[in-house]
């Protein structure tokens, strides 16, 4: 879409010097948007900061409704498109990091705000990190790494681009002498795995975005049999999330063709080290050998 000329008028909304801005004069709109532009109007007040550097369809996946929505909600607003509703975000934003609370100058952005393709990709990366710690609850962790470090048998489910990290966890939890298996495929060892899957078993299920049917199927017969489970996802509305006792959400957002993993695989290590500290002197000398090689 283009931008507007530069003979057009900004409409209130654009953060300048003596106007309101783009947050305000949203919150001062919303009783007039119709209920999907609501979740347009609540998902920018709430997150600016992503807003200022997400496309349009990134904004749109996050908000839960379509691109041309977030189109016709910046027009309602009177800019002629998203990219003048993002420079106004961009411009708050701006303003919000040059000064902090309490009057001292605040902390710099990871970037200036005309980022390159890959400084944005790694400043997504920053910010899922980032809204992952902040979101995970501790009960729900701590829970977690119980669970691993107690049950007798681990069996880590993950197919397609979760299969590394579910190999990657059993490396992990194989250093602290925890059996584990995986599953990353519908074949014939790793059906037998499932079918091996009793009430001494802890099944940790990895998915991104609509889980595959053998992770579902995974996690069914794990209920079925009375087996322990773990959901770590970045859909909070996913099969394999309502299947599990304990559920960790990931962030994943990209402006990539790929879903960010930068969260999921700091969760991972985080996992595994929660599992380590509980007896680290015990695990001393076995990870001082491994570092040695």
């Amino acid at each position: 879409m283009n931008r507007a000329s530069s003979t057009t008028t900004p409409p209130a909304a654009v953060a300048t010097p003596g106007h309101q801005t783009l947050s305000t004069y949203i919150q001062a709109r919303f009783d007039d948007f119709s209920r999907s532009q609501k979740d347009v109007a609540q998902y920018i007040v709430d997150h600016l900061d992503e807003v200022a550097f997400q496309t349009a369809e990134e904004l749109a996946r996050r908000a839960n409704t379509s691109s041309s929505t977030v189109v016709r909600f910046s027009q309602a607003l009177g800019f002629e498109g998203y990219p003048e509703l993002q420079h106004s975000a961009r411009e708050e934003y701006r303003r919000r990091h040059a000064i902090a609370p309490n009057g001292d100058p605040a902390v710099a952005p990871l970037f200036s705000l005309d980022q390159t393709e890959y400084e944005t990709a790694l400043a997504a990366d920053h910010l899922n990190v980032e809204e992952t710690a902040r979101k995970l609850r501790r009960v729900d962790v701590d829970a977690a790494i119980e669970l691993i470090a107690t049950t007798p048998k681990l069996l880590v489910a993950g197919t397609d681009q979760m299969a590394f990290f579910a190999s990657y966890l059993r490396h992990l939890l194989m250093l602290l002498d925890l059996r584990a298996e995986t599953v990353a495929s519908p074949s014939q060892e790793s059906l037998g795995r499932l079918s091996r899957i009793d009430d001494q078993t802890l099944v940790i299920a990895l998915s991104a975005g609509r889980s595959h049917p053998l992770i579902t199927r995974a996690m069914k017969l794990a209920r079925h049999r009375r087996a322990k489970t773990i959901a770590i996802t970045d859909a909070t509305l996913s099969d394999v999330a309502k299947l599990a006792k304990v559920r960790l959400y990931y962030s994943s957002n990209s402006p990539a063709y790929v879903r960010s993993h930068a969260a999921l695989l700091a969760l991972v290590q985080a996992l595994a080290y929660g599992v380590y500290a509980r007896d680290a002197e015990g695990h001393a000398e076995k990870i001082k050998a491994y570092r040695l090689k």
